[in-house]
């Protein structure tokens, strides 16, 4: 181990699989929910730009596997820091389920726009 979390006043060490994050395994989660928290609601409406979500998906991969590095390492963690650990990876996949779902729901919604503009007879091109 060796150094310590930089987190204001966290005496907690730094696991190596944390190492280039600077953080404890609590600090890492707790970063990890905020960050999904936010994430979730910025693409809630569906309306999220296609390289933004790549841009998620890439957060929800690498930090997946870093905090399965950090569960699977060997590292002695409390029966509290397991349990946060295993509701950071449902909170990772709700998110993605989350940007799964706005997504058909655009669609959806494009297709249905797409339907009542022809239905109405209004050209395609004097709607969009």
């Amino acid at each position: 181990m060796g150094t310590r979390c930089q987190t204001a006043g966290c005496k907690n060490d730094t696991p190596p699989a944390l190492a280039e994050h600077g953080v404890c395994v609590l600090h890492f989660t707790l970063s990890l929910e905020a960050g999904c928290a936010a994430m979730r609601r910025e693409t809630a409406l569906g309306n999220t730009p296609h390289e933004r979500q790549r841009e998620i998906m890439r957060f929800i991969t690498e930090n997946g596997e870093t905090l399965a590095r950090v569960a699977t390492s060997g590292l002695p963690l409390t029966d509290d820091l397991k349990a946060r650990i295993l509701s950071t990876f449902l909170t990772l996949m709700n998110l993605r389920e989350n940007i799964d779902r706005a997504s058909m729901r655009a669609a959806r919604s494009g297709t249905l726009k797409s339907t009542v503009v022809a239905a109405m007879g209004i050209p395609h091109a004097l709607f969009t």
